[in-house]
C-alpha cells in the first residue's frame, strides 16, 4: 500500500512495482489513461502518476513514445521484423528490423508461431522475408523473448542477387555482393554461366544451388553495365533495398486503361487562378495555391488562402493493382539520376498531374486566415480546376524581387503578389509557434549527360520555397483537423520529442563548447532553437545544428496520435503529395468517406487494425527510401572523387568513437572516416564525456565540432566509403602521463595498428534523421 505524497494516512495508490509489472505485461497500447484505468487513479492522485512514470523514464525502466509506455527493452505490440533462420525445429526465427543494442541491449529474437488451421490467403513467411509481426513477450528464461504472428509480408526475400563480377583467366568467376551484410559472400558463376559479363560488370545472378561444402553457385541474369558508370549507382541501391522499380503487367493496364475525370459530382473551380510552383525538373505537379484579401468586415486585413492537390483517389482505388502497388512502394524514391515513382507515369506525370490550362480532378481547401495569420476556419472541397501557370521557385521568387519574366508578368498582381502577402502573415504565426528551426545545407547533384557528376552545390533557400511549405502545413493541419472533427480513423505523420538518453548526449556535446540546457522544464522546440540562435554566425554554427538534428526523433507515420514535435503541432497529416506518398492517399480516401464526396473513400471495411499495419509498413519504406538516397549519394560523391586520392580538403569533426572520427567535408558535405590508428603521433583513448579522442601521452585532443585539414586516402565507390588521413594538429591541453612529448614518434603499436588499418579501412556511416 502506498502513501499519498500529500497525506499521513495510506492511500490504495499502487507501488512502482504494480506500475511496472501492469506496463510490462498488459496486451496492447499502455498509456497513462490505461494505467489510472487499471488502478482507479482519479484525481490530483494523476498527478502522482505523472511523476512516477517520468521517474521510471528518467531512470530507464521504462520508455515512452508519444502517450504510450512499455517497459525499456521490450518491444511494442505490432513490430516490422527480418525472418533470419530456422531454428534445429524449423521454426522461423525473426529479429526487429529497427533495434539500439547500445540503449537497450543485445537484440530479442522472436519465433514465428504458424496458426493450427491456416487459412486461404493467409500470409506464408520464409527465411529472408521483412513482415509485420504482432508480437507477445515469452516467459523469462525461454530461448526466445517473443512469440510472433504473421499479419503481412513487407517484402519477399530477393530472387536475384546484385554484385560485381570478377572473371577468371579459365571462363566464369565470382560475385562480389555489392550488399554490405553479404561481402564476404562471394559467389561462384561456372564457364558458361557469365552471359556477356565482362570483368568489372554490376550483374545480377540467381542462385542456382547452395552446396553443404564450397562456395554456392549462381548464374547471370542480367549485365546491368560498368560499376565505374555512375548511373549503376542508383541501381546498387533500388537492388540493395528491394525497392520495386518495375511496375506489373496488371498494373501498367489499369494505368492505361484509366479515363480522365469529369465534372460529375465536384465543384467547378476552374476559372480559379491556381497555380503551381515546383523545381524546374520537376515532372509531376501535385499541389497548387491560390490567395485573395478576405472581404468579409469582420477579417479586415486577413486572406483566403486556397490549396487544391490533385485527387489521386479518382483513380487509385482500394484493393486495385495500382493500389496494392504503391502501398507495396510506400512513397517516389528520388536519385540524382533517376525517380523510382510510386504511382505509372500515366497516372503520376499526366492524368494527376496539375499541368497548366488543362482540366485536372483536386481535392481543395479553402482556409480563412486572420490578420495575426492563424487560421480561422476551413472547408474541403472536391472540384475540377485548371492550373492557371506552371513556374519555378526561382521564378516565382525573381518577380517578387523585382525581375518578372513574360510569364510572371500577366500574373504578377492578381497572383502572386496575394500570395506573399498571404505567407508574410502566415509567417506571423508560424514564427509564434515557433517550430525547430534547423539550418543545415542541403546538397545537390548535378550530373552530366554521361552520368558523370558534374559538380556538387547547395541550392539557394528562397523565400518561394517557405511559402508552399508554410501552405502545405496548413493543409496537412486542416486535413487533421477535419478528420478528427468527423471522428475518422486515419494516418497521422508523428514526430516524438527527443529522448531522455538523447537529452543527456547533446548536454555533453553542449557542455563541451561551453553551452548549458536549461534543466527543469518542458522539452519544446523553442529550447533548441534558443541553443541554435546563441551559434549562429560561430565556427560552431553547422556543428551544432547537425548535432541537434541527430538528438530528435525520427518522424513516422501512426494511427496513435502524439503530435509533431518539429512543427510544434498538436495534430498533422500528410495530405499535399498524394502522387508520391501513400500516406497522403489514405487522408484523401479519408476526407472522401467522412465529407461524401463520393464513392471511392475508404472502404467502410477498414478498421484501425489495419491503418496500425499500414502506418508501420509506410514507415519502413520510407526509412528504407532515405537510406538508398543517401547511399547513392555517397557511392556518388566517392566516384566523384577517387580520382583525387592525395588531395587535401578542409572539413569537421562529426562524430567521435573508438574507433576513429567522422568527417564531413566543408566542398561536398561528403561523410568519410579517419582510423583511431592513423591519427597522430600518439596512442588516442575515446572520452565520451567530451566527445573527444585524447593522446595518451602528449594530452593532443580532436574534440567533435573541431575544423580540421585531411588527405584522401581511399575511396571506395561501391561501399560509398572515403577514408582520410588528419593533417591537423589537434589541441594541445597537457600530459596524461607517460612523459610522451609533442611530435614524437609513434609507438610502435601504434604503427603497426596502423599498417593493418591501411591493409583494410574501417568504413563507417553516420546515421541522418528523417523528414517532417
Amino acid at each position: 500500500m502506498a502513501k499519498h505524497p500529500n497525506a499521513d494516512t495510506p492511500t490504495s495508490l499502487p507501488s512502482r512495482e504494480d506500475v511496472v509489472s501492469f506496463i510490462t505485461h498488459a496486451q496492447g497500447k499502455v498509456s497513462k489513461r490505461e494505467i489510472a484505468h487499471h488502478f482507479n487513479i482519479k484525481g490530483s492522485d494523476r498527478i502522482w502518476l505523472k511523476q512516477i512514470l517520468k521517474d521510471l523514464e528518467i531512470e530507464g525502466v521504462v520508455d515512452r513514445r508519444g502517450k504510450t509506455v512499455h517497459k525499456a527493452g521490450q518491444l511494442p505490440p505490432v513490430v516490422m521484423a527480418d525472418i533470419t533462420k530456422r531454428d534445429r525445429d524449423g521454426e522461423l526465427i525473426a529479429v526487429p528490423t529497427e533495434w539500439d543494442e547500445e540503449e537497450h541491449g543485445s537484440i530479442p529474437t522472436i519465433v514465428i508461431v504458424a496458426p493450427r488451421k491456416p487459412r486461404p490467403g493467409m500470409p506464408v513467411a520464409g527465411v529472408g522475408d521483412r513482415a509485420l509481426l504482432r508480437v507477445d513477450p515469452l516467459r523469462p528464461g525461454d530461448i526466445h523473448r517473443y512469440s510472433g504472428r504473421v499479419t503481412k509480408i513487407i517484402a519477399k526475400k530477393q530472387a536475384q542477387v546484385l554484385g560485381i563480377f570478377r572473371g577468371l583467366p579459365e571462363g566464369g568467376g565470382r560475385l562480389i555482393p555489392v550488399d554490405k551484410k553479404s561481402r564476404d559472400q562471394e559467389l561462384q558463376i561456372r564457364p558458361g554461366d557469365e552471359g556477356e559479363a565482362q570483368d568489372g560488370d554490376l550483374i545480377a545472378v540467381s542462385i542456382v544451388k547452395h552446396g553443404r561444402f564450397g562456395l554456392p553457385t549462381a548464374k547471370v541474369k542480367e549485365r546491368l553495365g560498368s560499376v565505374k558508370s555512375e548511373k549503376a549507382v542508383s541501381l546498387i541501391a533500388i537492388f540493395a533495398h528491394n525497392i520495386p522499380n518495375e511496375f506489373p503487367k496488371a498494373v501498367l493496364d489499369e494505368a492505361t486503361a484509366a479515363k480522365p475525370a469529369t465534372l460529375e459530382g465536384r465543384e467547378d473551380w476552374r476559372t480559379l487562378p491556381l497555380v503551381t510552383i515546383d523545381p524546374p525538373d520537376a515532372k509531376d505537379h501535385d499541389d497548387a495555391v491560390h490567395a485573395v484579401p478576405d472581404d468579409d468586415p469582420n477579417n479586415s486585413g486577413g486572406f483566403i488562402v486556397t490549396v487544391a492537390i490533385a485527387d489521386v483517389s479518382a483513380y487509385v482505388r482500394p484493393g486495385s493493382a495500382m493500389d496494392g502497388q504503391a502501398q507495396e512502394r510506400g512513397n517516389s524514391v528520388y536519385f540524382p539520376d533517376r525517380v523510382v515513382p510510386m504511382l505509372p507515369e500515366r497516372i503520376s506525370n499526366d492524368l494527376c498531374s496539375l499541368r497548366p490550362r488543362e482540366d485536372r480532378p483536386a481535392l481543395a481547401v479553402r482556409m480563412v486566415i486572420g490578420p495575426d495569420g492563424r487560421k480561422i476556419r476551413h472547408s474541403f472541397h472536391r472540384v475540377m480546376m485548371r492550373s492557371a501557370e506552371k513556374l519555378s521557385y526561382s521564378q516565382a521568387q525573381a518577380a517578387i524581387d523585382g525581375r518578372p519574366d513574360e510569364v510572371t508578368t500577366p500574373i504578377y498582381e492578381t497572383i502572386l503578389k496575394p500570395l506573399w502577402a498571404a505567407y508574410e502573415l502566415v509567417k506571423k504565426a508560424r514564427d509564434i509557434r515557433e517550430p525547430l528551426f534547423l539550418d543545415l545545407p542541403e546538397r545537390k547533384i548535378v550530373l552530366k549527360d554521361d552520368g558523370t557528376v558534374d559538380r556538387v552545390f547547395v541550392p539557394e533557400r528562397l523565400e518561394a520555397h517557405k511559402l508552399i511549405e508554410e501552405f502545405m502545413i496548413l493543409a496537412n493541419v486542416a486535413a487533421a483537423e477535419a478528420l478528427e472533427q468527423a471522428s475518422s480513423d486515419l494516418i497521422y505523420r508523428v514526430h516524438d520529442e527527443p529522448s531522455l538518453e538523447k537529452m543527456r548526449s547533446l548536454s555533453e556535446v553542449l557542455a563541451s563548447i561551453g553551452l548549458k540546457i536549461p534543466g527543469q522544464g518542458p522539452i519544446r522546440p523553442e529550447l533548441f532553437n534558443r541553443i541554435l540562435r546563441s551559434v549562429e554566425g560561430s565556427e560552431h554554427q553547422l556543428f551544432i545544428n547537425e548535432v541537434v538534428l541527430r538528438s530528435q526523433s525520427q518522424a513516422e507515420y501512426s494511427a496513435e496520435n502524439y503530435g509533431h514535435f518539429g512543427l510544434n503541432l498538436k495534430r498533422y497529416a500528410h495530405f499535399t503529395s498524394p502522387i508520391r506518398r501513400y500516406a497522403d492517399l489514405i487522408v484523401h480516401r479519408a476526407l472522401v468517406s467522412a465529407l461524401k464526396f463520393g464513392r471511392d473513400g475508404l472502404p467502410e471495411s477498414t478498421t484501425r487494425a489495419e491503418l496500425i499495419e499500414i502506418s508501420a509498413k509506410i514507415s519502413a519504406a520510407e526509412r528504407r527510401a532515405m537510406a538508398a538516397e543517401r547511399e547513392t549519394i555517397d557511392r556518388l560523391i566517392a566516384h566523384f572523387l577517387a580520382d583525387r586520392i592525395g588531395a587535401t580538403f578542409n572539413g569537421q569533426i562529426s562524430g567521435v568513437s573508438k574507433a576513429g572520427l567522422f568527417i564531413k567535408l566543408s566542398e561536398t558535405g561528403a561523410d568519410g572516416f579517419v582510423p583511431a590508428a592513423t591519427i597522430g603521433n600518439d596512442y588516442y583513448r575515446y572520452d565520451e564525456t567530451t566527445h573527444s579522442m585524447r593522446g595518451e601521452d602528449t594530452g593532443e585532443t580532436y574534440r567533435l565540432g573541431d575544423k580540421v585539414e585531411v588527405k584522401l586516402v581511399e575511396a571506395a565507390p561501391v561501399a560509398g566509403a572515403l577514408r582520410f588521413e588528419l593533417l591537423t594538429k589537434g589541441r594541445f591541453t597537457g600530459k596524461t602521463g607517460g612523459g610522451g612529448r609533442k611530435g614524437g614518434k609513434r609507438p610502435a603499436r601504434r604503427a603497426k595498428a596502423a599498417e593493418a588499418s591501411a591493409r583494410s579501412p574501417t568504413r563507417v556511416k553516420v546515421k541522418r534523421r528523417g523528414r517532417a
